[in-house]
């Protein structure tokens, strides 16, 4: 099968798509992939790291408040449209996947214009601004949140397909992401994560509790800062926490890490969550308010409600309360067993091979 991959902006829209191409290469090496993204944004770096032929369209998203810019964005529109179908006319492919972000407007809408079969996967409980317009074209829709089905044209084909990115960590060996971290085997510990670029208010949230981690009863305290917070978290943090804190910039291995993980506190990005429910993970969440349509706070609430996490506002965060809920949670065996129970039900492992039989019966149908 030959199949276009479209969507960018954030890592959370570009590795869902590979995920689904890598595992329809997996499944059939005689599978044809092009990836469509745009220039400037992360895909560009991304897609070709992992083997995967990229092209280019220009396009920005629109602005939601009345702006001439939004002018240039449709021209841009119409643009991205053409080089779009020139792309898609030498390509041939069988089906074009959108995973969001707004480079996936021109492609899929140029896909559908073609008559080329399209799905695309929405990873948030809130659809975006472009999966809602798409909708309007797409031959089928894939959510990760069962909830969100409802959000689309009742006319249209939309499926739970869960987000393709947690078999990622199902793949991690137990044991490694303590040993990489210099760990005992069997050390309990609660991972604290900011997103792969960190957050300011998590950063001095610990700083303030950092004194005081001989609360958590033994366990020990994993914090990624995000790479331009860790030299001023560290300083400020000295040796106030003891040998019960590491302090990392980044990880690279983070699915081995999460593997190993007791207790995970975390932003509730739509690839973080399918982590963490794939692993049956236990969780504070902590939604970003700077994203659109507030949808991590609606994320962290499908969690919460299914009883497999904990929900903290950041304007309700604090050094005290996280350390609090984090005491509360690590001392309490059955309500993290609990937890982890609830998680690993909405978890959804074969999450890949939903979307590849939706796309192969795209492909016969069109056959």
């Amino acid at each position: 099968m030959r199949i276009v991959l479209t969507g960018g902006g954030t890592g959370g829209h570009i590795y869902p798509a590979v995920a689904v191409g890598k595992h329809m290469l997996q499944n059939d090496p005689d599978t044809k992939l092009l990836f469509i993204g745009t220039q400037n944004g992360m895909e560009s770096r991304v897609v070709p790291g992992q083997n995967i032929p990229f092209e280019a369209i220009e396009i920005t998203g629109f602005r939601r408040k009345l702006s001439f810019e939004n002018i240039k964005t449709v021209m841009r529109f119409l643009k991205g449209v053409q080089r779009s179908k020139k792309l898609l006319r030498e390509f041939k492919p069988d089906v074009v996947v959108g995973t969001g972000g707004y480079v996936c407007g021109p492609v899929v809408y140029a896909a559908a214009k073609l008559g080329i079969p399209t799905f695309i996967h929405e990873q948030n409980a809130i659809p975006g601004l472009t999966n809602q317009f798409l909708s309007r074209y797409a031959d089928h829709i894939g959510v990760s949140f069962p909830e969100s089905a409802s959000q689309f044209p009742k006319a249209k084909a939309a499926s739970y397909t869960g987000n393709p990115v947690a078999s990622n960590v199902l793949k991690a060996q137990p044991g490694k992401g303590l040993q990489s971290l210099g760990l005992p085997a069997g050390t309990r510990f609660a991972l604290i994560v900011g997103g792969s670029r960190g957050a300011k208010a998590l950063n001095e949230s610990v700083i303030e509790m950092a004194p005081m981690l001989s609360r958590l009863a033994g366990a020990h305290v994993v914090f990624v800062t995000g790479e331009i917070y860790y030299e001023s978290t560290k300083e400020k943090i000295g040796a106030s926490a003891g040998n019960q804190l590491t302090l990392v910039p980044y990880l690279h291995n983070m699915a081995e890490v999460l593997r190993d993980a007791t207790l995970v506190v975390s932003r509730s990005g739509a690839s973080s969550l399918a982590e963490i429910t794939a692993l049956g993970l236990p969780s504070i969440l902590i939604p970003s308010p700077n994203v659109t349509n507030n949808h991590q706070e609606a994320n962290a609430r499908s969690l919460v409600k299914a009883g497999a996490a904990e929900l903290l506002l950041e304007k309700e965060l604090s050094g005290g309360k996280l350390l609090s809920l984090m005491e509360e949670l690590l001392g309490d065996k059955a309500r993290m067993s609990a937890m982890s129970a609830a998680a690993s039900k909405l978890a959804v492992p074969d999450s890949a091979e939903r979307i590849a039989e939706a796309l192969r019966r795209l492909n016969n149908e069109r056959l």
